[in-house]
């Protein structure tokens, strides 16, 4: 099976925005880039304003960093919370906030 070329990201908050990006993609970077809508303050990990939920497709985002546990608790993880500024999307996820 060969790798797809571009991942979808639907904006749920946004009106159900659905944007194509490449795999490996910073998901507040697309936001921003595509109008998505994720706020932000900071987009570096310090604030806790882009904390969203990934609602559809957790599995196709990268590995939980320190800097998310600062702003996240085990729970909230778990429930499929993420900070979309450190958050890389390697597959189709839709996402809330």
């Amino acid at each position: 099976m060969r790798a797809a070329t571009t991942v979808q990201i639907t904006f749920l908050t946004n009106g159900g925005k659905t944007v194509e990006a490449p795999p490996n993609s910073n998901l507040l970077r697309v936001s921003l880039r595509e109008k998505g809508g994720i706020p932000f303050k900071c987009g570096g990990g310090l604030c806790g304003t882009c904390r969203c939920k990934v609602e559809a497709g957790i599995a196709h985002t990268d590995a939980v960093k320190a800097k998310e546990r600062r702003h996240l608790t085990d729970e909230a993880i778990a429930e499929g919370y993420r900070m979309a500024c450190q958050t890389f999307v390697n597959g189709d996820v839709s996402v809330s906030w």
